[in-house]
């Protein structure tokens, strides 16, 4: 069995990878497989997300690339911005894991939150993608890579912002 314990720095190659929908990312203790179906044990701290393109070192020193897995979320849209805002601010109240794109919100595959936004009056796409939800302003590990939060989850950097 391939063991990981650790994260890693991006590399440009890998040895292995293993593709998860974001629930399995979620867990920090996880039996898994790689593509090739060669069985493998996650032991990473509490706490731990996994996010696409993550790198991970095996004991063995083989490294582990991270794919999302495509699965089927919801994409919630408004006619302009304010209303999307309103609709991402409902479900932050609600603790939802929400993804936020340019004039998009991905959830779960949920028949009650999808019933709450269409309520709200927003326009409700199944998709299937790779779910990347916010990691919150607490989050501990920080996605890197060209589509990660311009934020990085880090509350107290303030920017100007001209109206």
């Amino acid at each position: 069995m391939l063991n990981i314990q650790k994260r890693c720095e991006p590399r440009n190659k890998f040895d292995a990878e293993v593709i998860m929908p974001y629930e399995l990312r979620q867990k920090c203790r996880l039996r898994t497989q790689t593509t090739t179906g060669e069985e493998t044990g996650l032991f990473l701290p509490r706490g731990s997300v996994l996010r696409d393109g993550d790198f991970l070192e095996a004991e063995d020193g083989r490294i582990v690339k991270v794919t999302a897995k495509l699965e089927k979320v919801l994409q919630v849209g408004c006619p302009d911005p304010v209303h999307l805002a309103r609709i991402a601010y409902h479900l932050g109240n609600r603790h939802v894991a929400l993804q936020i794109g340019a004039g998009w919100l991905r959830i779960v595959n949920d028949y009650v939150l999808r019933q709450m936004v269409e309520g709200l009056g927003a326009i409700v796409v199944p998709v299937e993608a790779a779910f990347e939800p916010e990691p919150g302003a607490y989050g501990g590990h920080q996605h890197q890579g060209p589509d990660a939060p311009a934020h990085r989850g880090i509350i107290h950097q303030y920017v100007s912002v001209n109206s």
